[in-house]
């Protein structure tokens, strides 16, 4: 089954490499138009089916909620994504309670924005897809532990509760984030934080991990708490970290992760905290390529050591040389080589007058 893709929008380099970055999907599915304004966008809605519109914010004589709303009247399953402000707090209500999948600031993050497209035209999720479950766990494992996340969802009243991994994919969910455009940027930041918390806990001989990660404000508060090495919860909702409820939140997501590493480490898919001093040192095969290099090294250190007889001369080169002997050494050379011709070709005017070259100055 076809996609029809619609780009809208003044800007033809825009255009082009949106055009192109959909292109990287190497799906052939997906058939993509585009248009400089909203009346040629209307035109080509008339022509083909669109089920996904692309639009910036604003177009000359439309806005681009409005193209959607008249697109969105000749095909009713349309989907849209918008270009524009989006640190315009009122333009981002509107358009996303316009029902827009996603709004993009410029310039567009291209990962996002195919990932959004990707779910507006539910295709395989190919830039941030979910672990597989059969690659860690039972189908009717996973949907237990989703159970679990959905009951502490409605319990805590969040807006959405996320498990990752250490990737940053997504192990199980309930619920959305307010605005999931930036989701693949955010998951990522995450994971990095993840990794980076991991570094700490090292570093300070943590034996079991206790971190807690407070973002407040914003579409709503994130809570981001690691169930151990290996994955970790991110909470969303409002008023989560608020003074008089913090320490509420806090409690019961740490509870919560209690129960999460419980039912992962039912499923083996868990890990430990290594500590630095317990980590093993790798052994290494006497055998190996890198033993025999450091072998061969160390054999030809100890053959660039001197000979006895370069010892001896080192040796007697420590004696110490008079002044006048060395003053002796250099006037005698000057001599031997005084009336040496730098030439070959050339002889001296002393050397020419002895041969009879050169007329006696004694004549």
């Amino acid at each position: 089954m076809s996609h029809g893709i619609l780009l809208v929008g003044e800007n033809y380099d825009i255009l082009k490499l949106l055009h192109s970055t959909l292109d990287s999907l190497k799906n052939l599915e997906l058939e993509i138009y585009e248009a400089p304004s909203g009346e040629e966008a209307l035109l080509e809605a008339s022509r083909h089916r669109i089920d996904l519109l692309v639009t910036a914010v604003l177009l000359p004589g439309i806005t681009g909620v409005e193209l959607m709303h008249k697109i969105r009247s000749r095909h009713p399953d349309l989907k849209s994504i918008f270009i524009g402000d989006a640190s315009d707090r009122k333009v981002r209500e509107k358009v996303l309670n316009s029902g827009a999948s996603a709004l993009f600031d410029k310039p567009v993050p291209l990962a996002d924005f195919l990932d959004a497209v990707e779910r507006s035209l539910e295709l395989e999720r190919t830039i941030l897809p979910s672990e597989s479950p059969g690659d860690v766990m039972s189908a009717a494992r996973q949907a237990r532990l989703s159970d679990l996340l959905a009951n502490f969802r409605q319990d805590m009243q969040a807006r959405a509760i996320l498990l990752l991994n250490d990737r940053g994919l997504v192990l199980a969910r309930a619920g959305d984030l307010y605005d999931n455009s930036m989701e693949v940027s955010l998951l990522s930041a995450m994971s990095a934080i993840h990794n980076a918390g991991l570094k700490v806990s090292r570093y300070v001989h943590q034996e079991t991990l206790a971190a807690y990660y407070v973002f407040g404000g914003g579409d709503h508060d994130l809570l981001f708490i690691p169930v151990d090495p290996m994955y970790a919860l991110l909470v969303a909702g409002d008023g989560l970290v608020a003074e008089q409820r913090v320490v509420e939140t806090v409690q019961a997501i740490s509870a919560l992760s209690a129960r999460v590493e419980k039912s992962l480490k039912s499923m083996g898919v868990t890990d430990e905290l290594i500590l630095p001093d317990e980590a093993e040192q790798p052994v290494v095969d006497s055998k190996s390529p890198a033993s025999l290099r450091k072998k061969k090294k160390s054999q030809d250190e100890q053959s660039e050591s001197p000979s006895p007889e370069l010892e001896g001369l080192l040796k007697k080169g420590k004696k110490q040389i008079d002044v006048n002997d060395l003053d002796t050494y250099w006037d005698q050379a000057a001599e031997k080589q005084r009336g040496v011709p730098t030439n070959s070709d050339v002889i001296s005017y002393e050397e020419a007058r002895k041969m009879g070259l050169a007329p006696d100055k004694d004549r």
